[in-house]
């Protein structure tokens, strides 16, 4: 989603949108669903969760060439990011075939987007990622194939629930795509393959840096008077509470954890970190402003992850490998292009001018975009029926987010086989939320919601 400010919209709006119905809806009924393009080849899909990354994952799903595929349904519980989705993705073409009874508003959209398709098309997840188990398990039952947002888990126990709802969709052999686009990179892909060869050596160390100005739109106490209601106004912050987003750790700094533990080929065991918030003012999320979290693998090996959100401090987004001959760029700067490269000494990552003497392997240049690829990719399994599911993998970078983030936020060790018994689910009722629900987080006379305070709150994050 995008964090523009909202509409003033009346319950009376809301209701007269929820309460559409898909015409032609086919609900489907079939155990074990062979996943499959309708018999006239065409792939149709519905987008639930309108921002900016719903929209344009779905331009990204439109421009695949490989066969007829096209929109057909929009699902948001904003009124003016679906008809502002609806605009944007005009401009697909002939592919956009989204009529007006296929628009829809409400905690229940995503069903009735979903009831627009038959099994094996698609539908694109990219809500606030609280909302992922409910919306993925309602996919799975209908036989869909899906693209769901990172992450995809907010806390341990959600993680634990999207790990047995994808075993449930690998056993249904669904199509499954996570929006953890550079695992698609070509340029990573071939690098993995030349540290796994031992080209640098073993690894000894993985760094990573997303330290930048504010990454996300800052909250201020809400005005009742010009806002909507507490629910749906930390909806539209999501960024800024944990149990709607994961914070901006979990959005943002997940991408570095999981390219870094890919070349690594293994996830960490641990973590200790450290954290803190400055220069609040009025702001009332629930993010630190500095992270720094030390991983350690189950071999000794460790991943040192620094994120930042400070403006006018120095900026770097990479992610880098030190191994026992050599070193790698696994990504320079951003998420593409990656820029990646092999140094036969530890010349990756040191700032100014690198020799060129030093490098035994860079990337072809230019480099496909990743978040076309993982589309590219996700079609061609879904029409050739190969298996593709990438729910494992997500939870499971979406767990490493929340062991480094809970280190940082309670002062402690956390080792993840501790963390997958956590009971601490930050919206447990999430559901069974409607426009009448009070938000799961509610905020003190002062409109200030409870924060991590590590040392004190030392069992959960707040």
């Amino acid at each position: 989603m995008n964090l523009h400010q909202l509409t003033s919209e009346t319950r009376r709006e809301f209701l007269k949108q929820t309460g559409r119905f898909a015409a032609g809806a086919t609900l489907a009924a079939v155990a074990a669903p062979k996943v499959h393009a309708g018999e006239d080849n065409t792939l149709r899909i519905a987008l639930v969760g309108c921002g900016g990354r719903g929209n344009s994952a779905a331009g990204q799903a439109l421009a695949v060439q490989n066969g007829p595929i096209e929109l057909v349904a929009l699902a948001d519980v904003f009124t003016e990011k679906v008809a502002k989705a609806a605009e944007s993705l005009k401009g697909s073409g002939e592919r956009y075939k989204v009529p007006g009874d296929q628009k829809f508003v409400g905690f229940d959209s995503y069903k009735k987007a979903m009831d627009c398709l038959k099994p094996g098309d698609i539908v694109i997840l990219a809500t606030p990622p609280v909302f992922r188990w409910v919306q993925f398990k309602y996919a799975i039952d209908k036989g869909l194939n899906v693209f769901m947002e990172k992450p995809i888990a907010v806390d341990a126990p959600t993680a634990v629930k999207m790990f047995e709802l994808g075993k449930e969709s690998v056993k249904k052999n669904q199509k499954v795509g996570v929006g953890l686009m550079c695992r698609h990179c070509r340029s990573r892909g071939e690098l993995f393959k030349r540290i796994k060869d031992g080209q640098i050596g073993d690894l000894t160390l993985l760094r990573a840096y997303r330290i930048a100005g504010r990454t996300a739109k800052e909250s201020t106490p809400r005005k009742p008077e010009n806002e909507a209601s507490e629910l749906l106004w930390q909806i539209k912050w999501f960024h800024s509470f944990l149990w709607a987003s994961g914070g901006s750790f979990s959005d943002f700094l997940v991408h570095n954890v999981d390219e870094c533990c890919w070349m690594k080929d293994a996830w960490p065991i641990e973590a200790q970190a450290l954290g803190g918030r400055h220069y609040r003012g009025d702001n009332v999320d629930q993010n630190f402003d500095t992270y720094a979290v030390e991983y350690t693998f189950e071999d000794g090996t460790k991943l040192m992850l620094d994120g930042r959100t400070i403006d006018g401090c120095y900026s770097r987004h990479s992610s880098l490998a030190h191994g026992t001959k050599g070193s790698a760029v696994i990504s320079e700067h951003g998420h593409m292009p990656s820029r990646a490269r092999l140094f036969s000494n530890q010349d990756a990552g040191q700032m100014g001018k690198i020799s060129d003497a030093n490098v035994i392997w860079r990337c072809k240049d230019p480099e496909p975009n990743p978040y076309q690829l993982e589309w590219d990719d996700l079609v061609a399994a879904i029409r050739e029926d190969k298996p593709y599911n990438e729910v494992e993998r997500g939870a499971e970078a979406s767990l490493q987010a929340v062991l480094g983030r809970m280190a940082a936020h309670t002062g402690q060790v956390i080792k993840r086989s501790d963390l997958l018994k956590h009971d601490h689910e930050f919206a447990p009722n999430v559901d069974k939320l409607t426009l009448d629900s009070p938000a799961p987080l509610l905020a003190d006379a002062n409109g200030k919601y409870p924060v991590p305070m590590p040392g004190k709150t030392t069992k959960r994050e707040y």
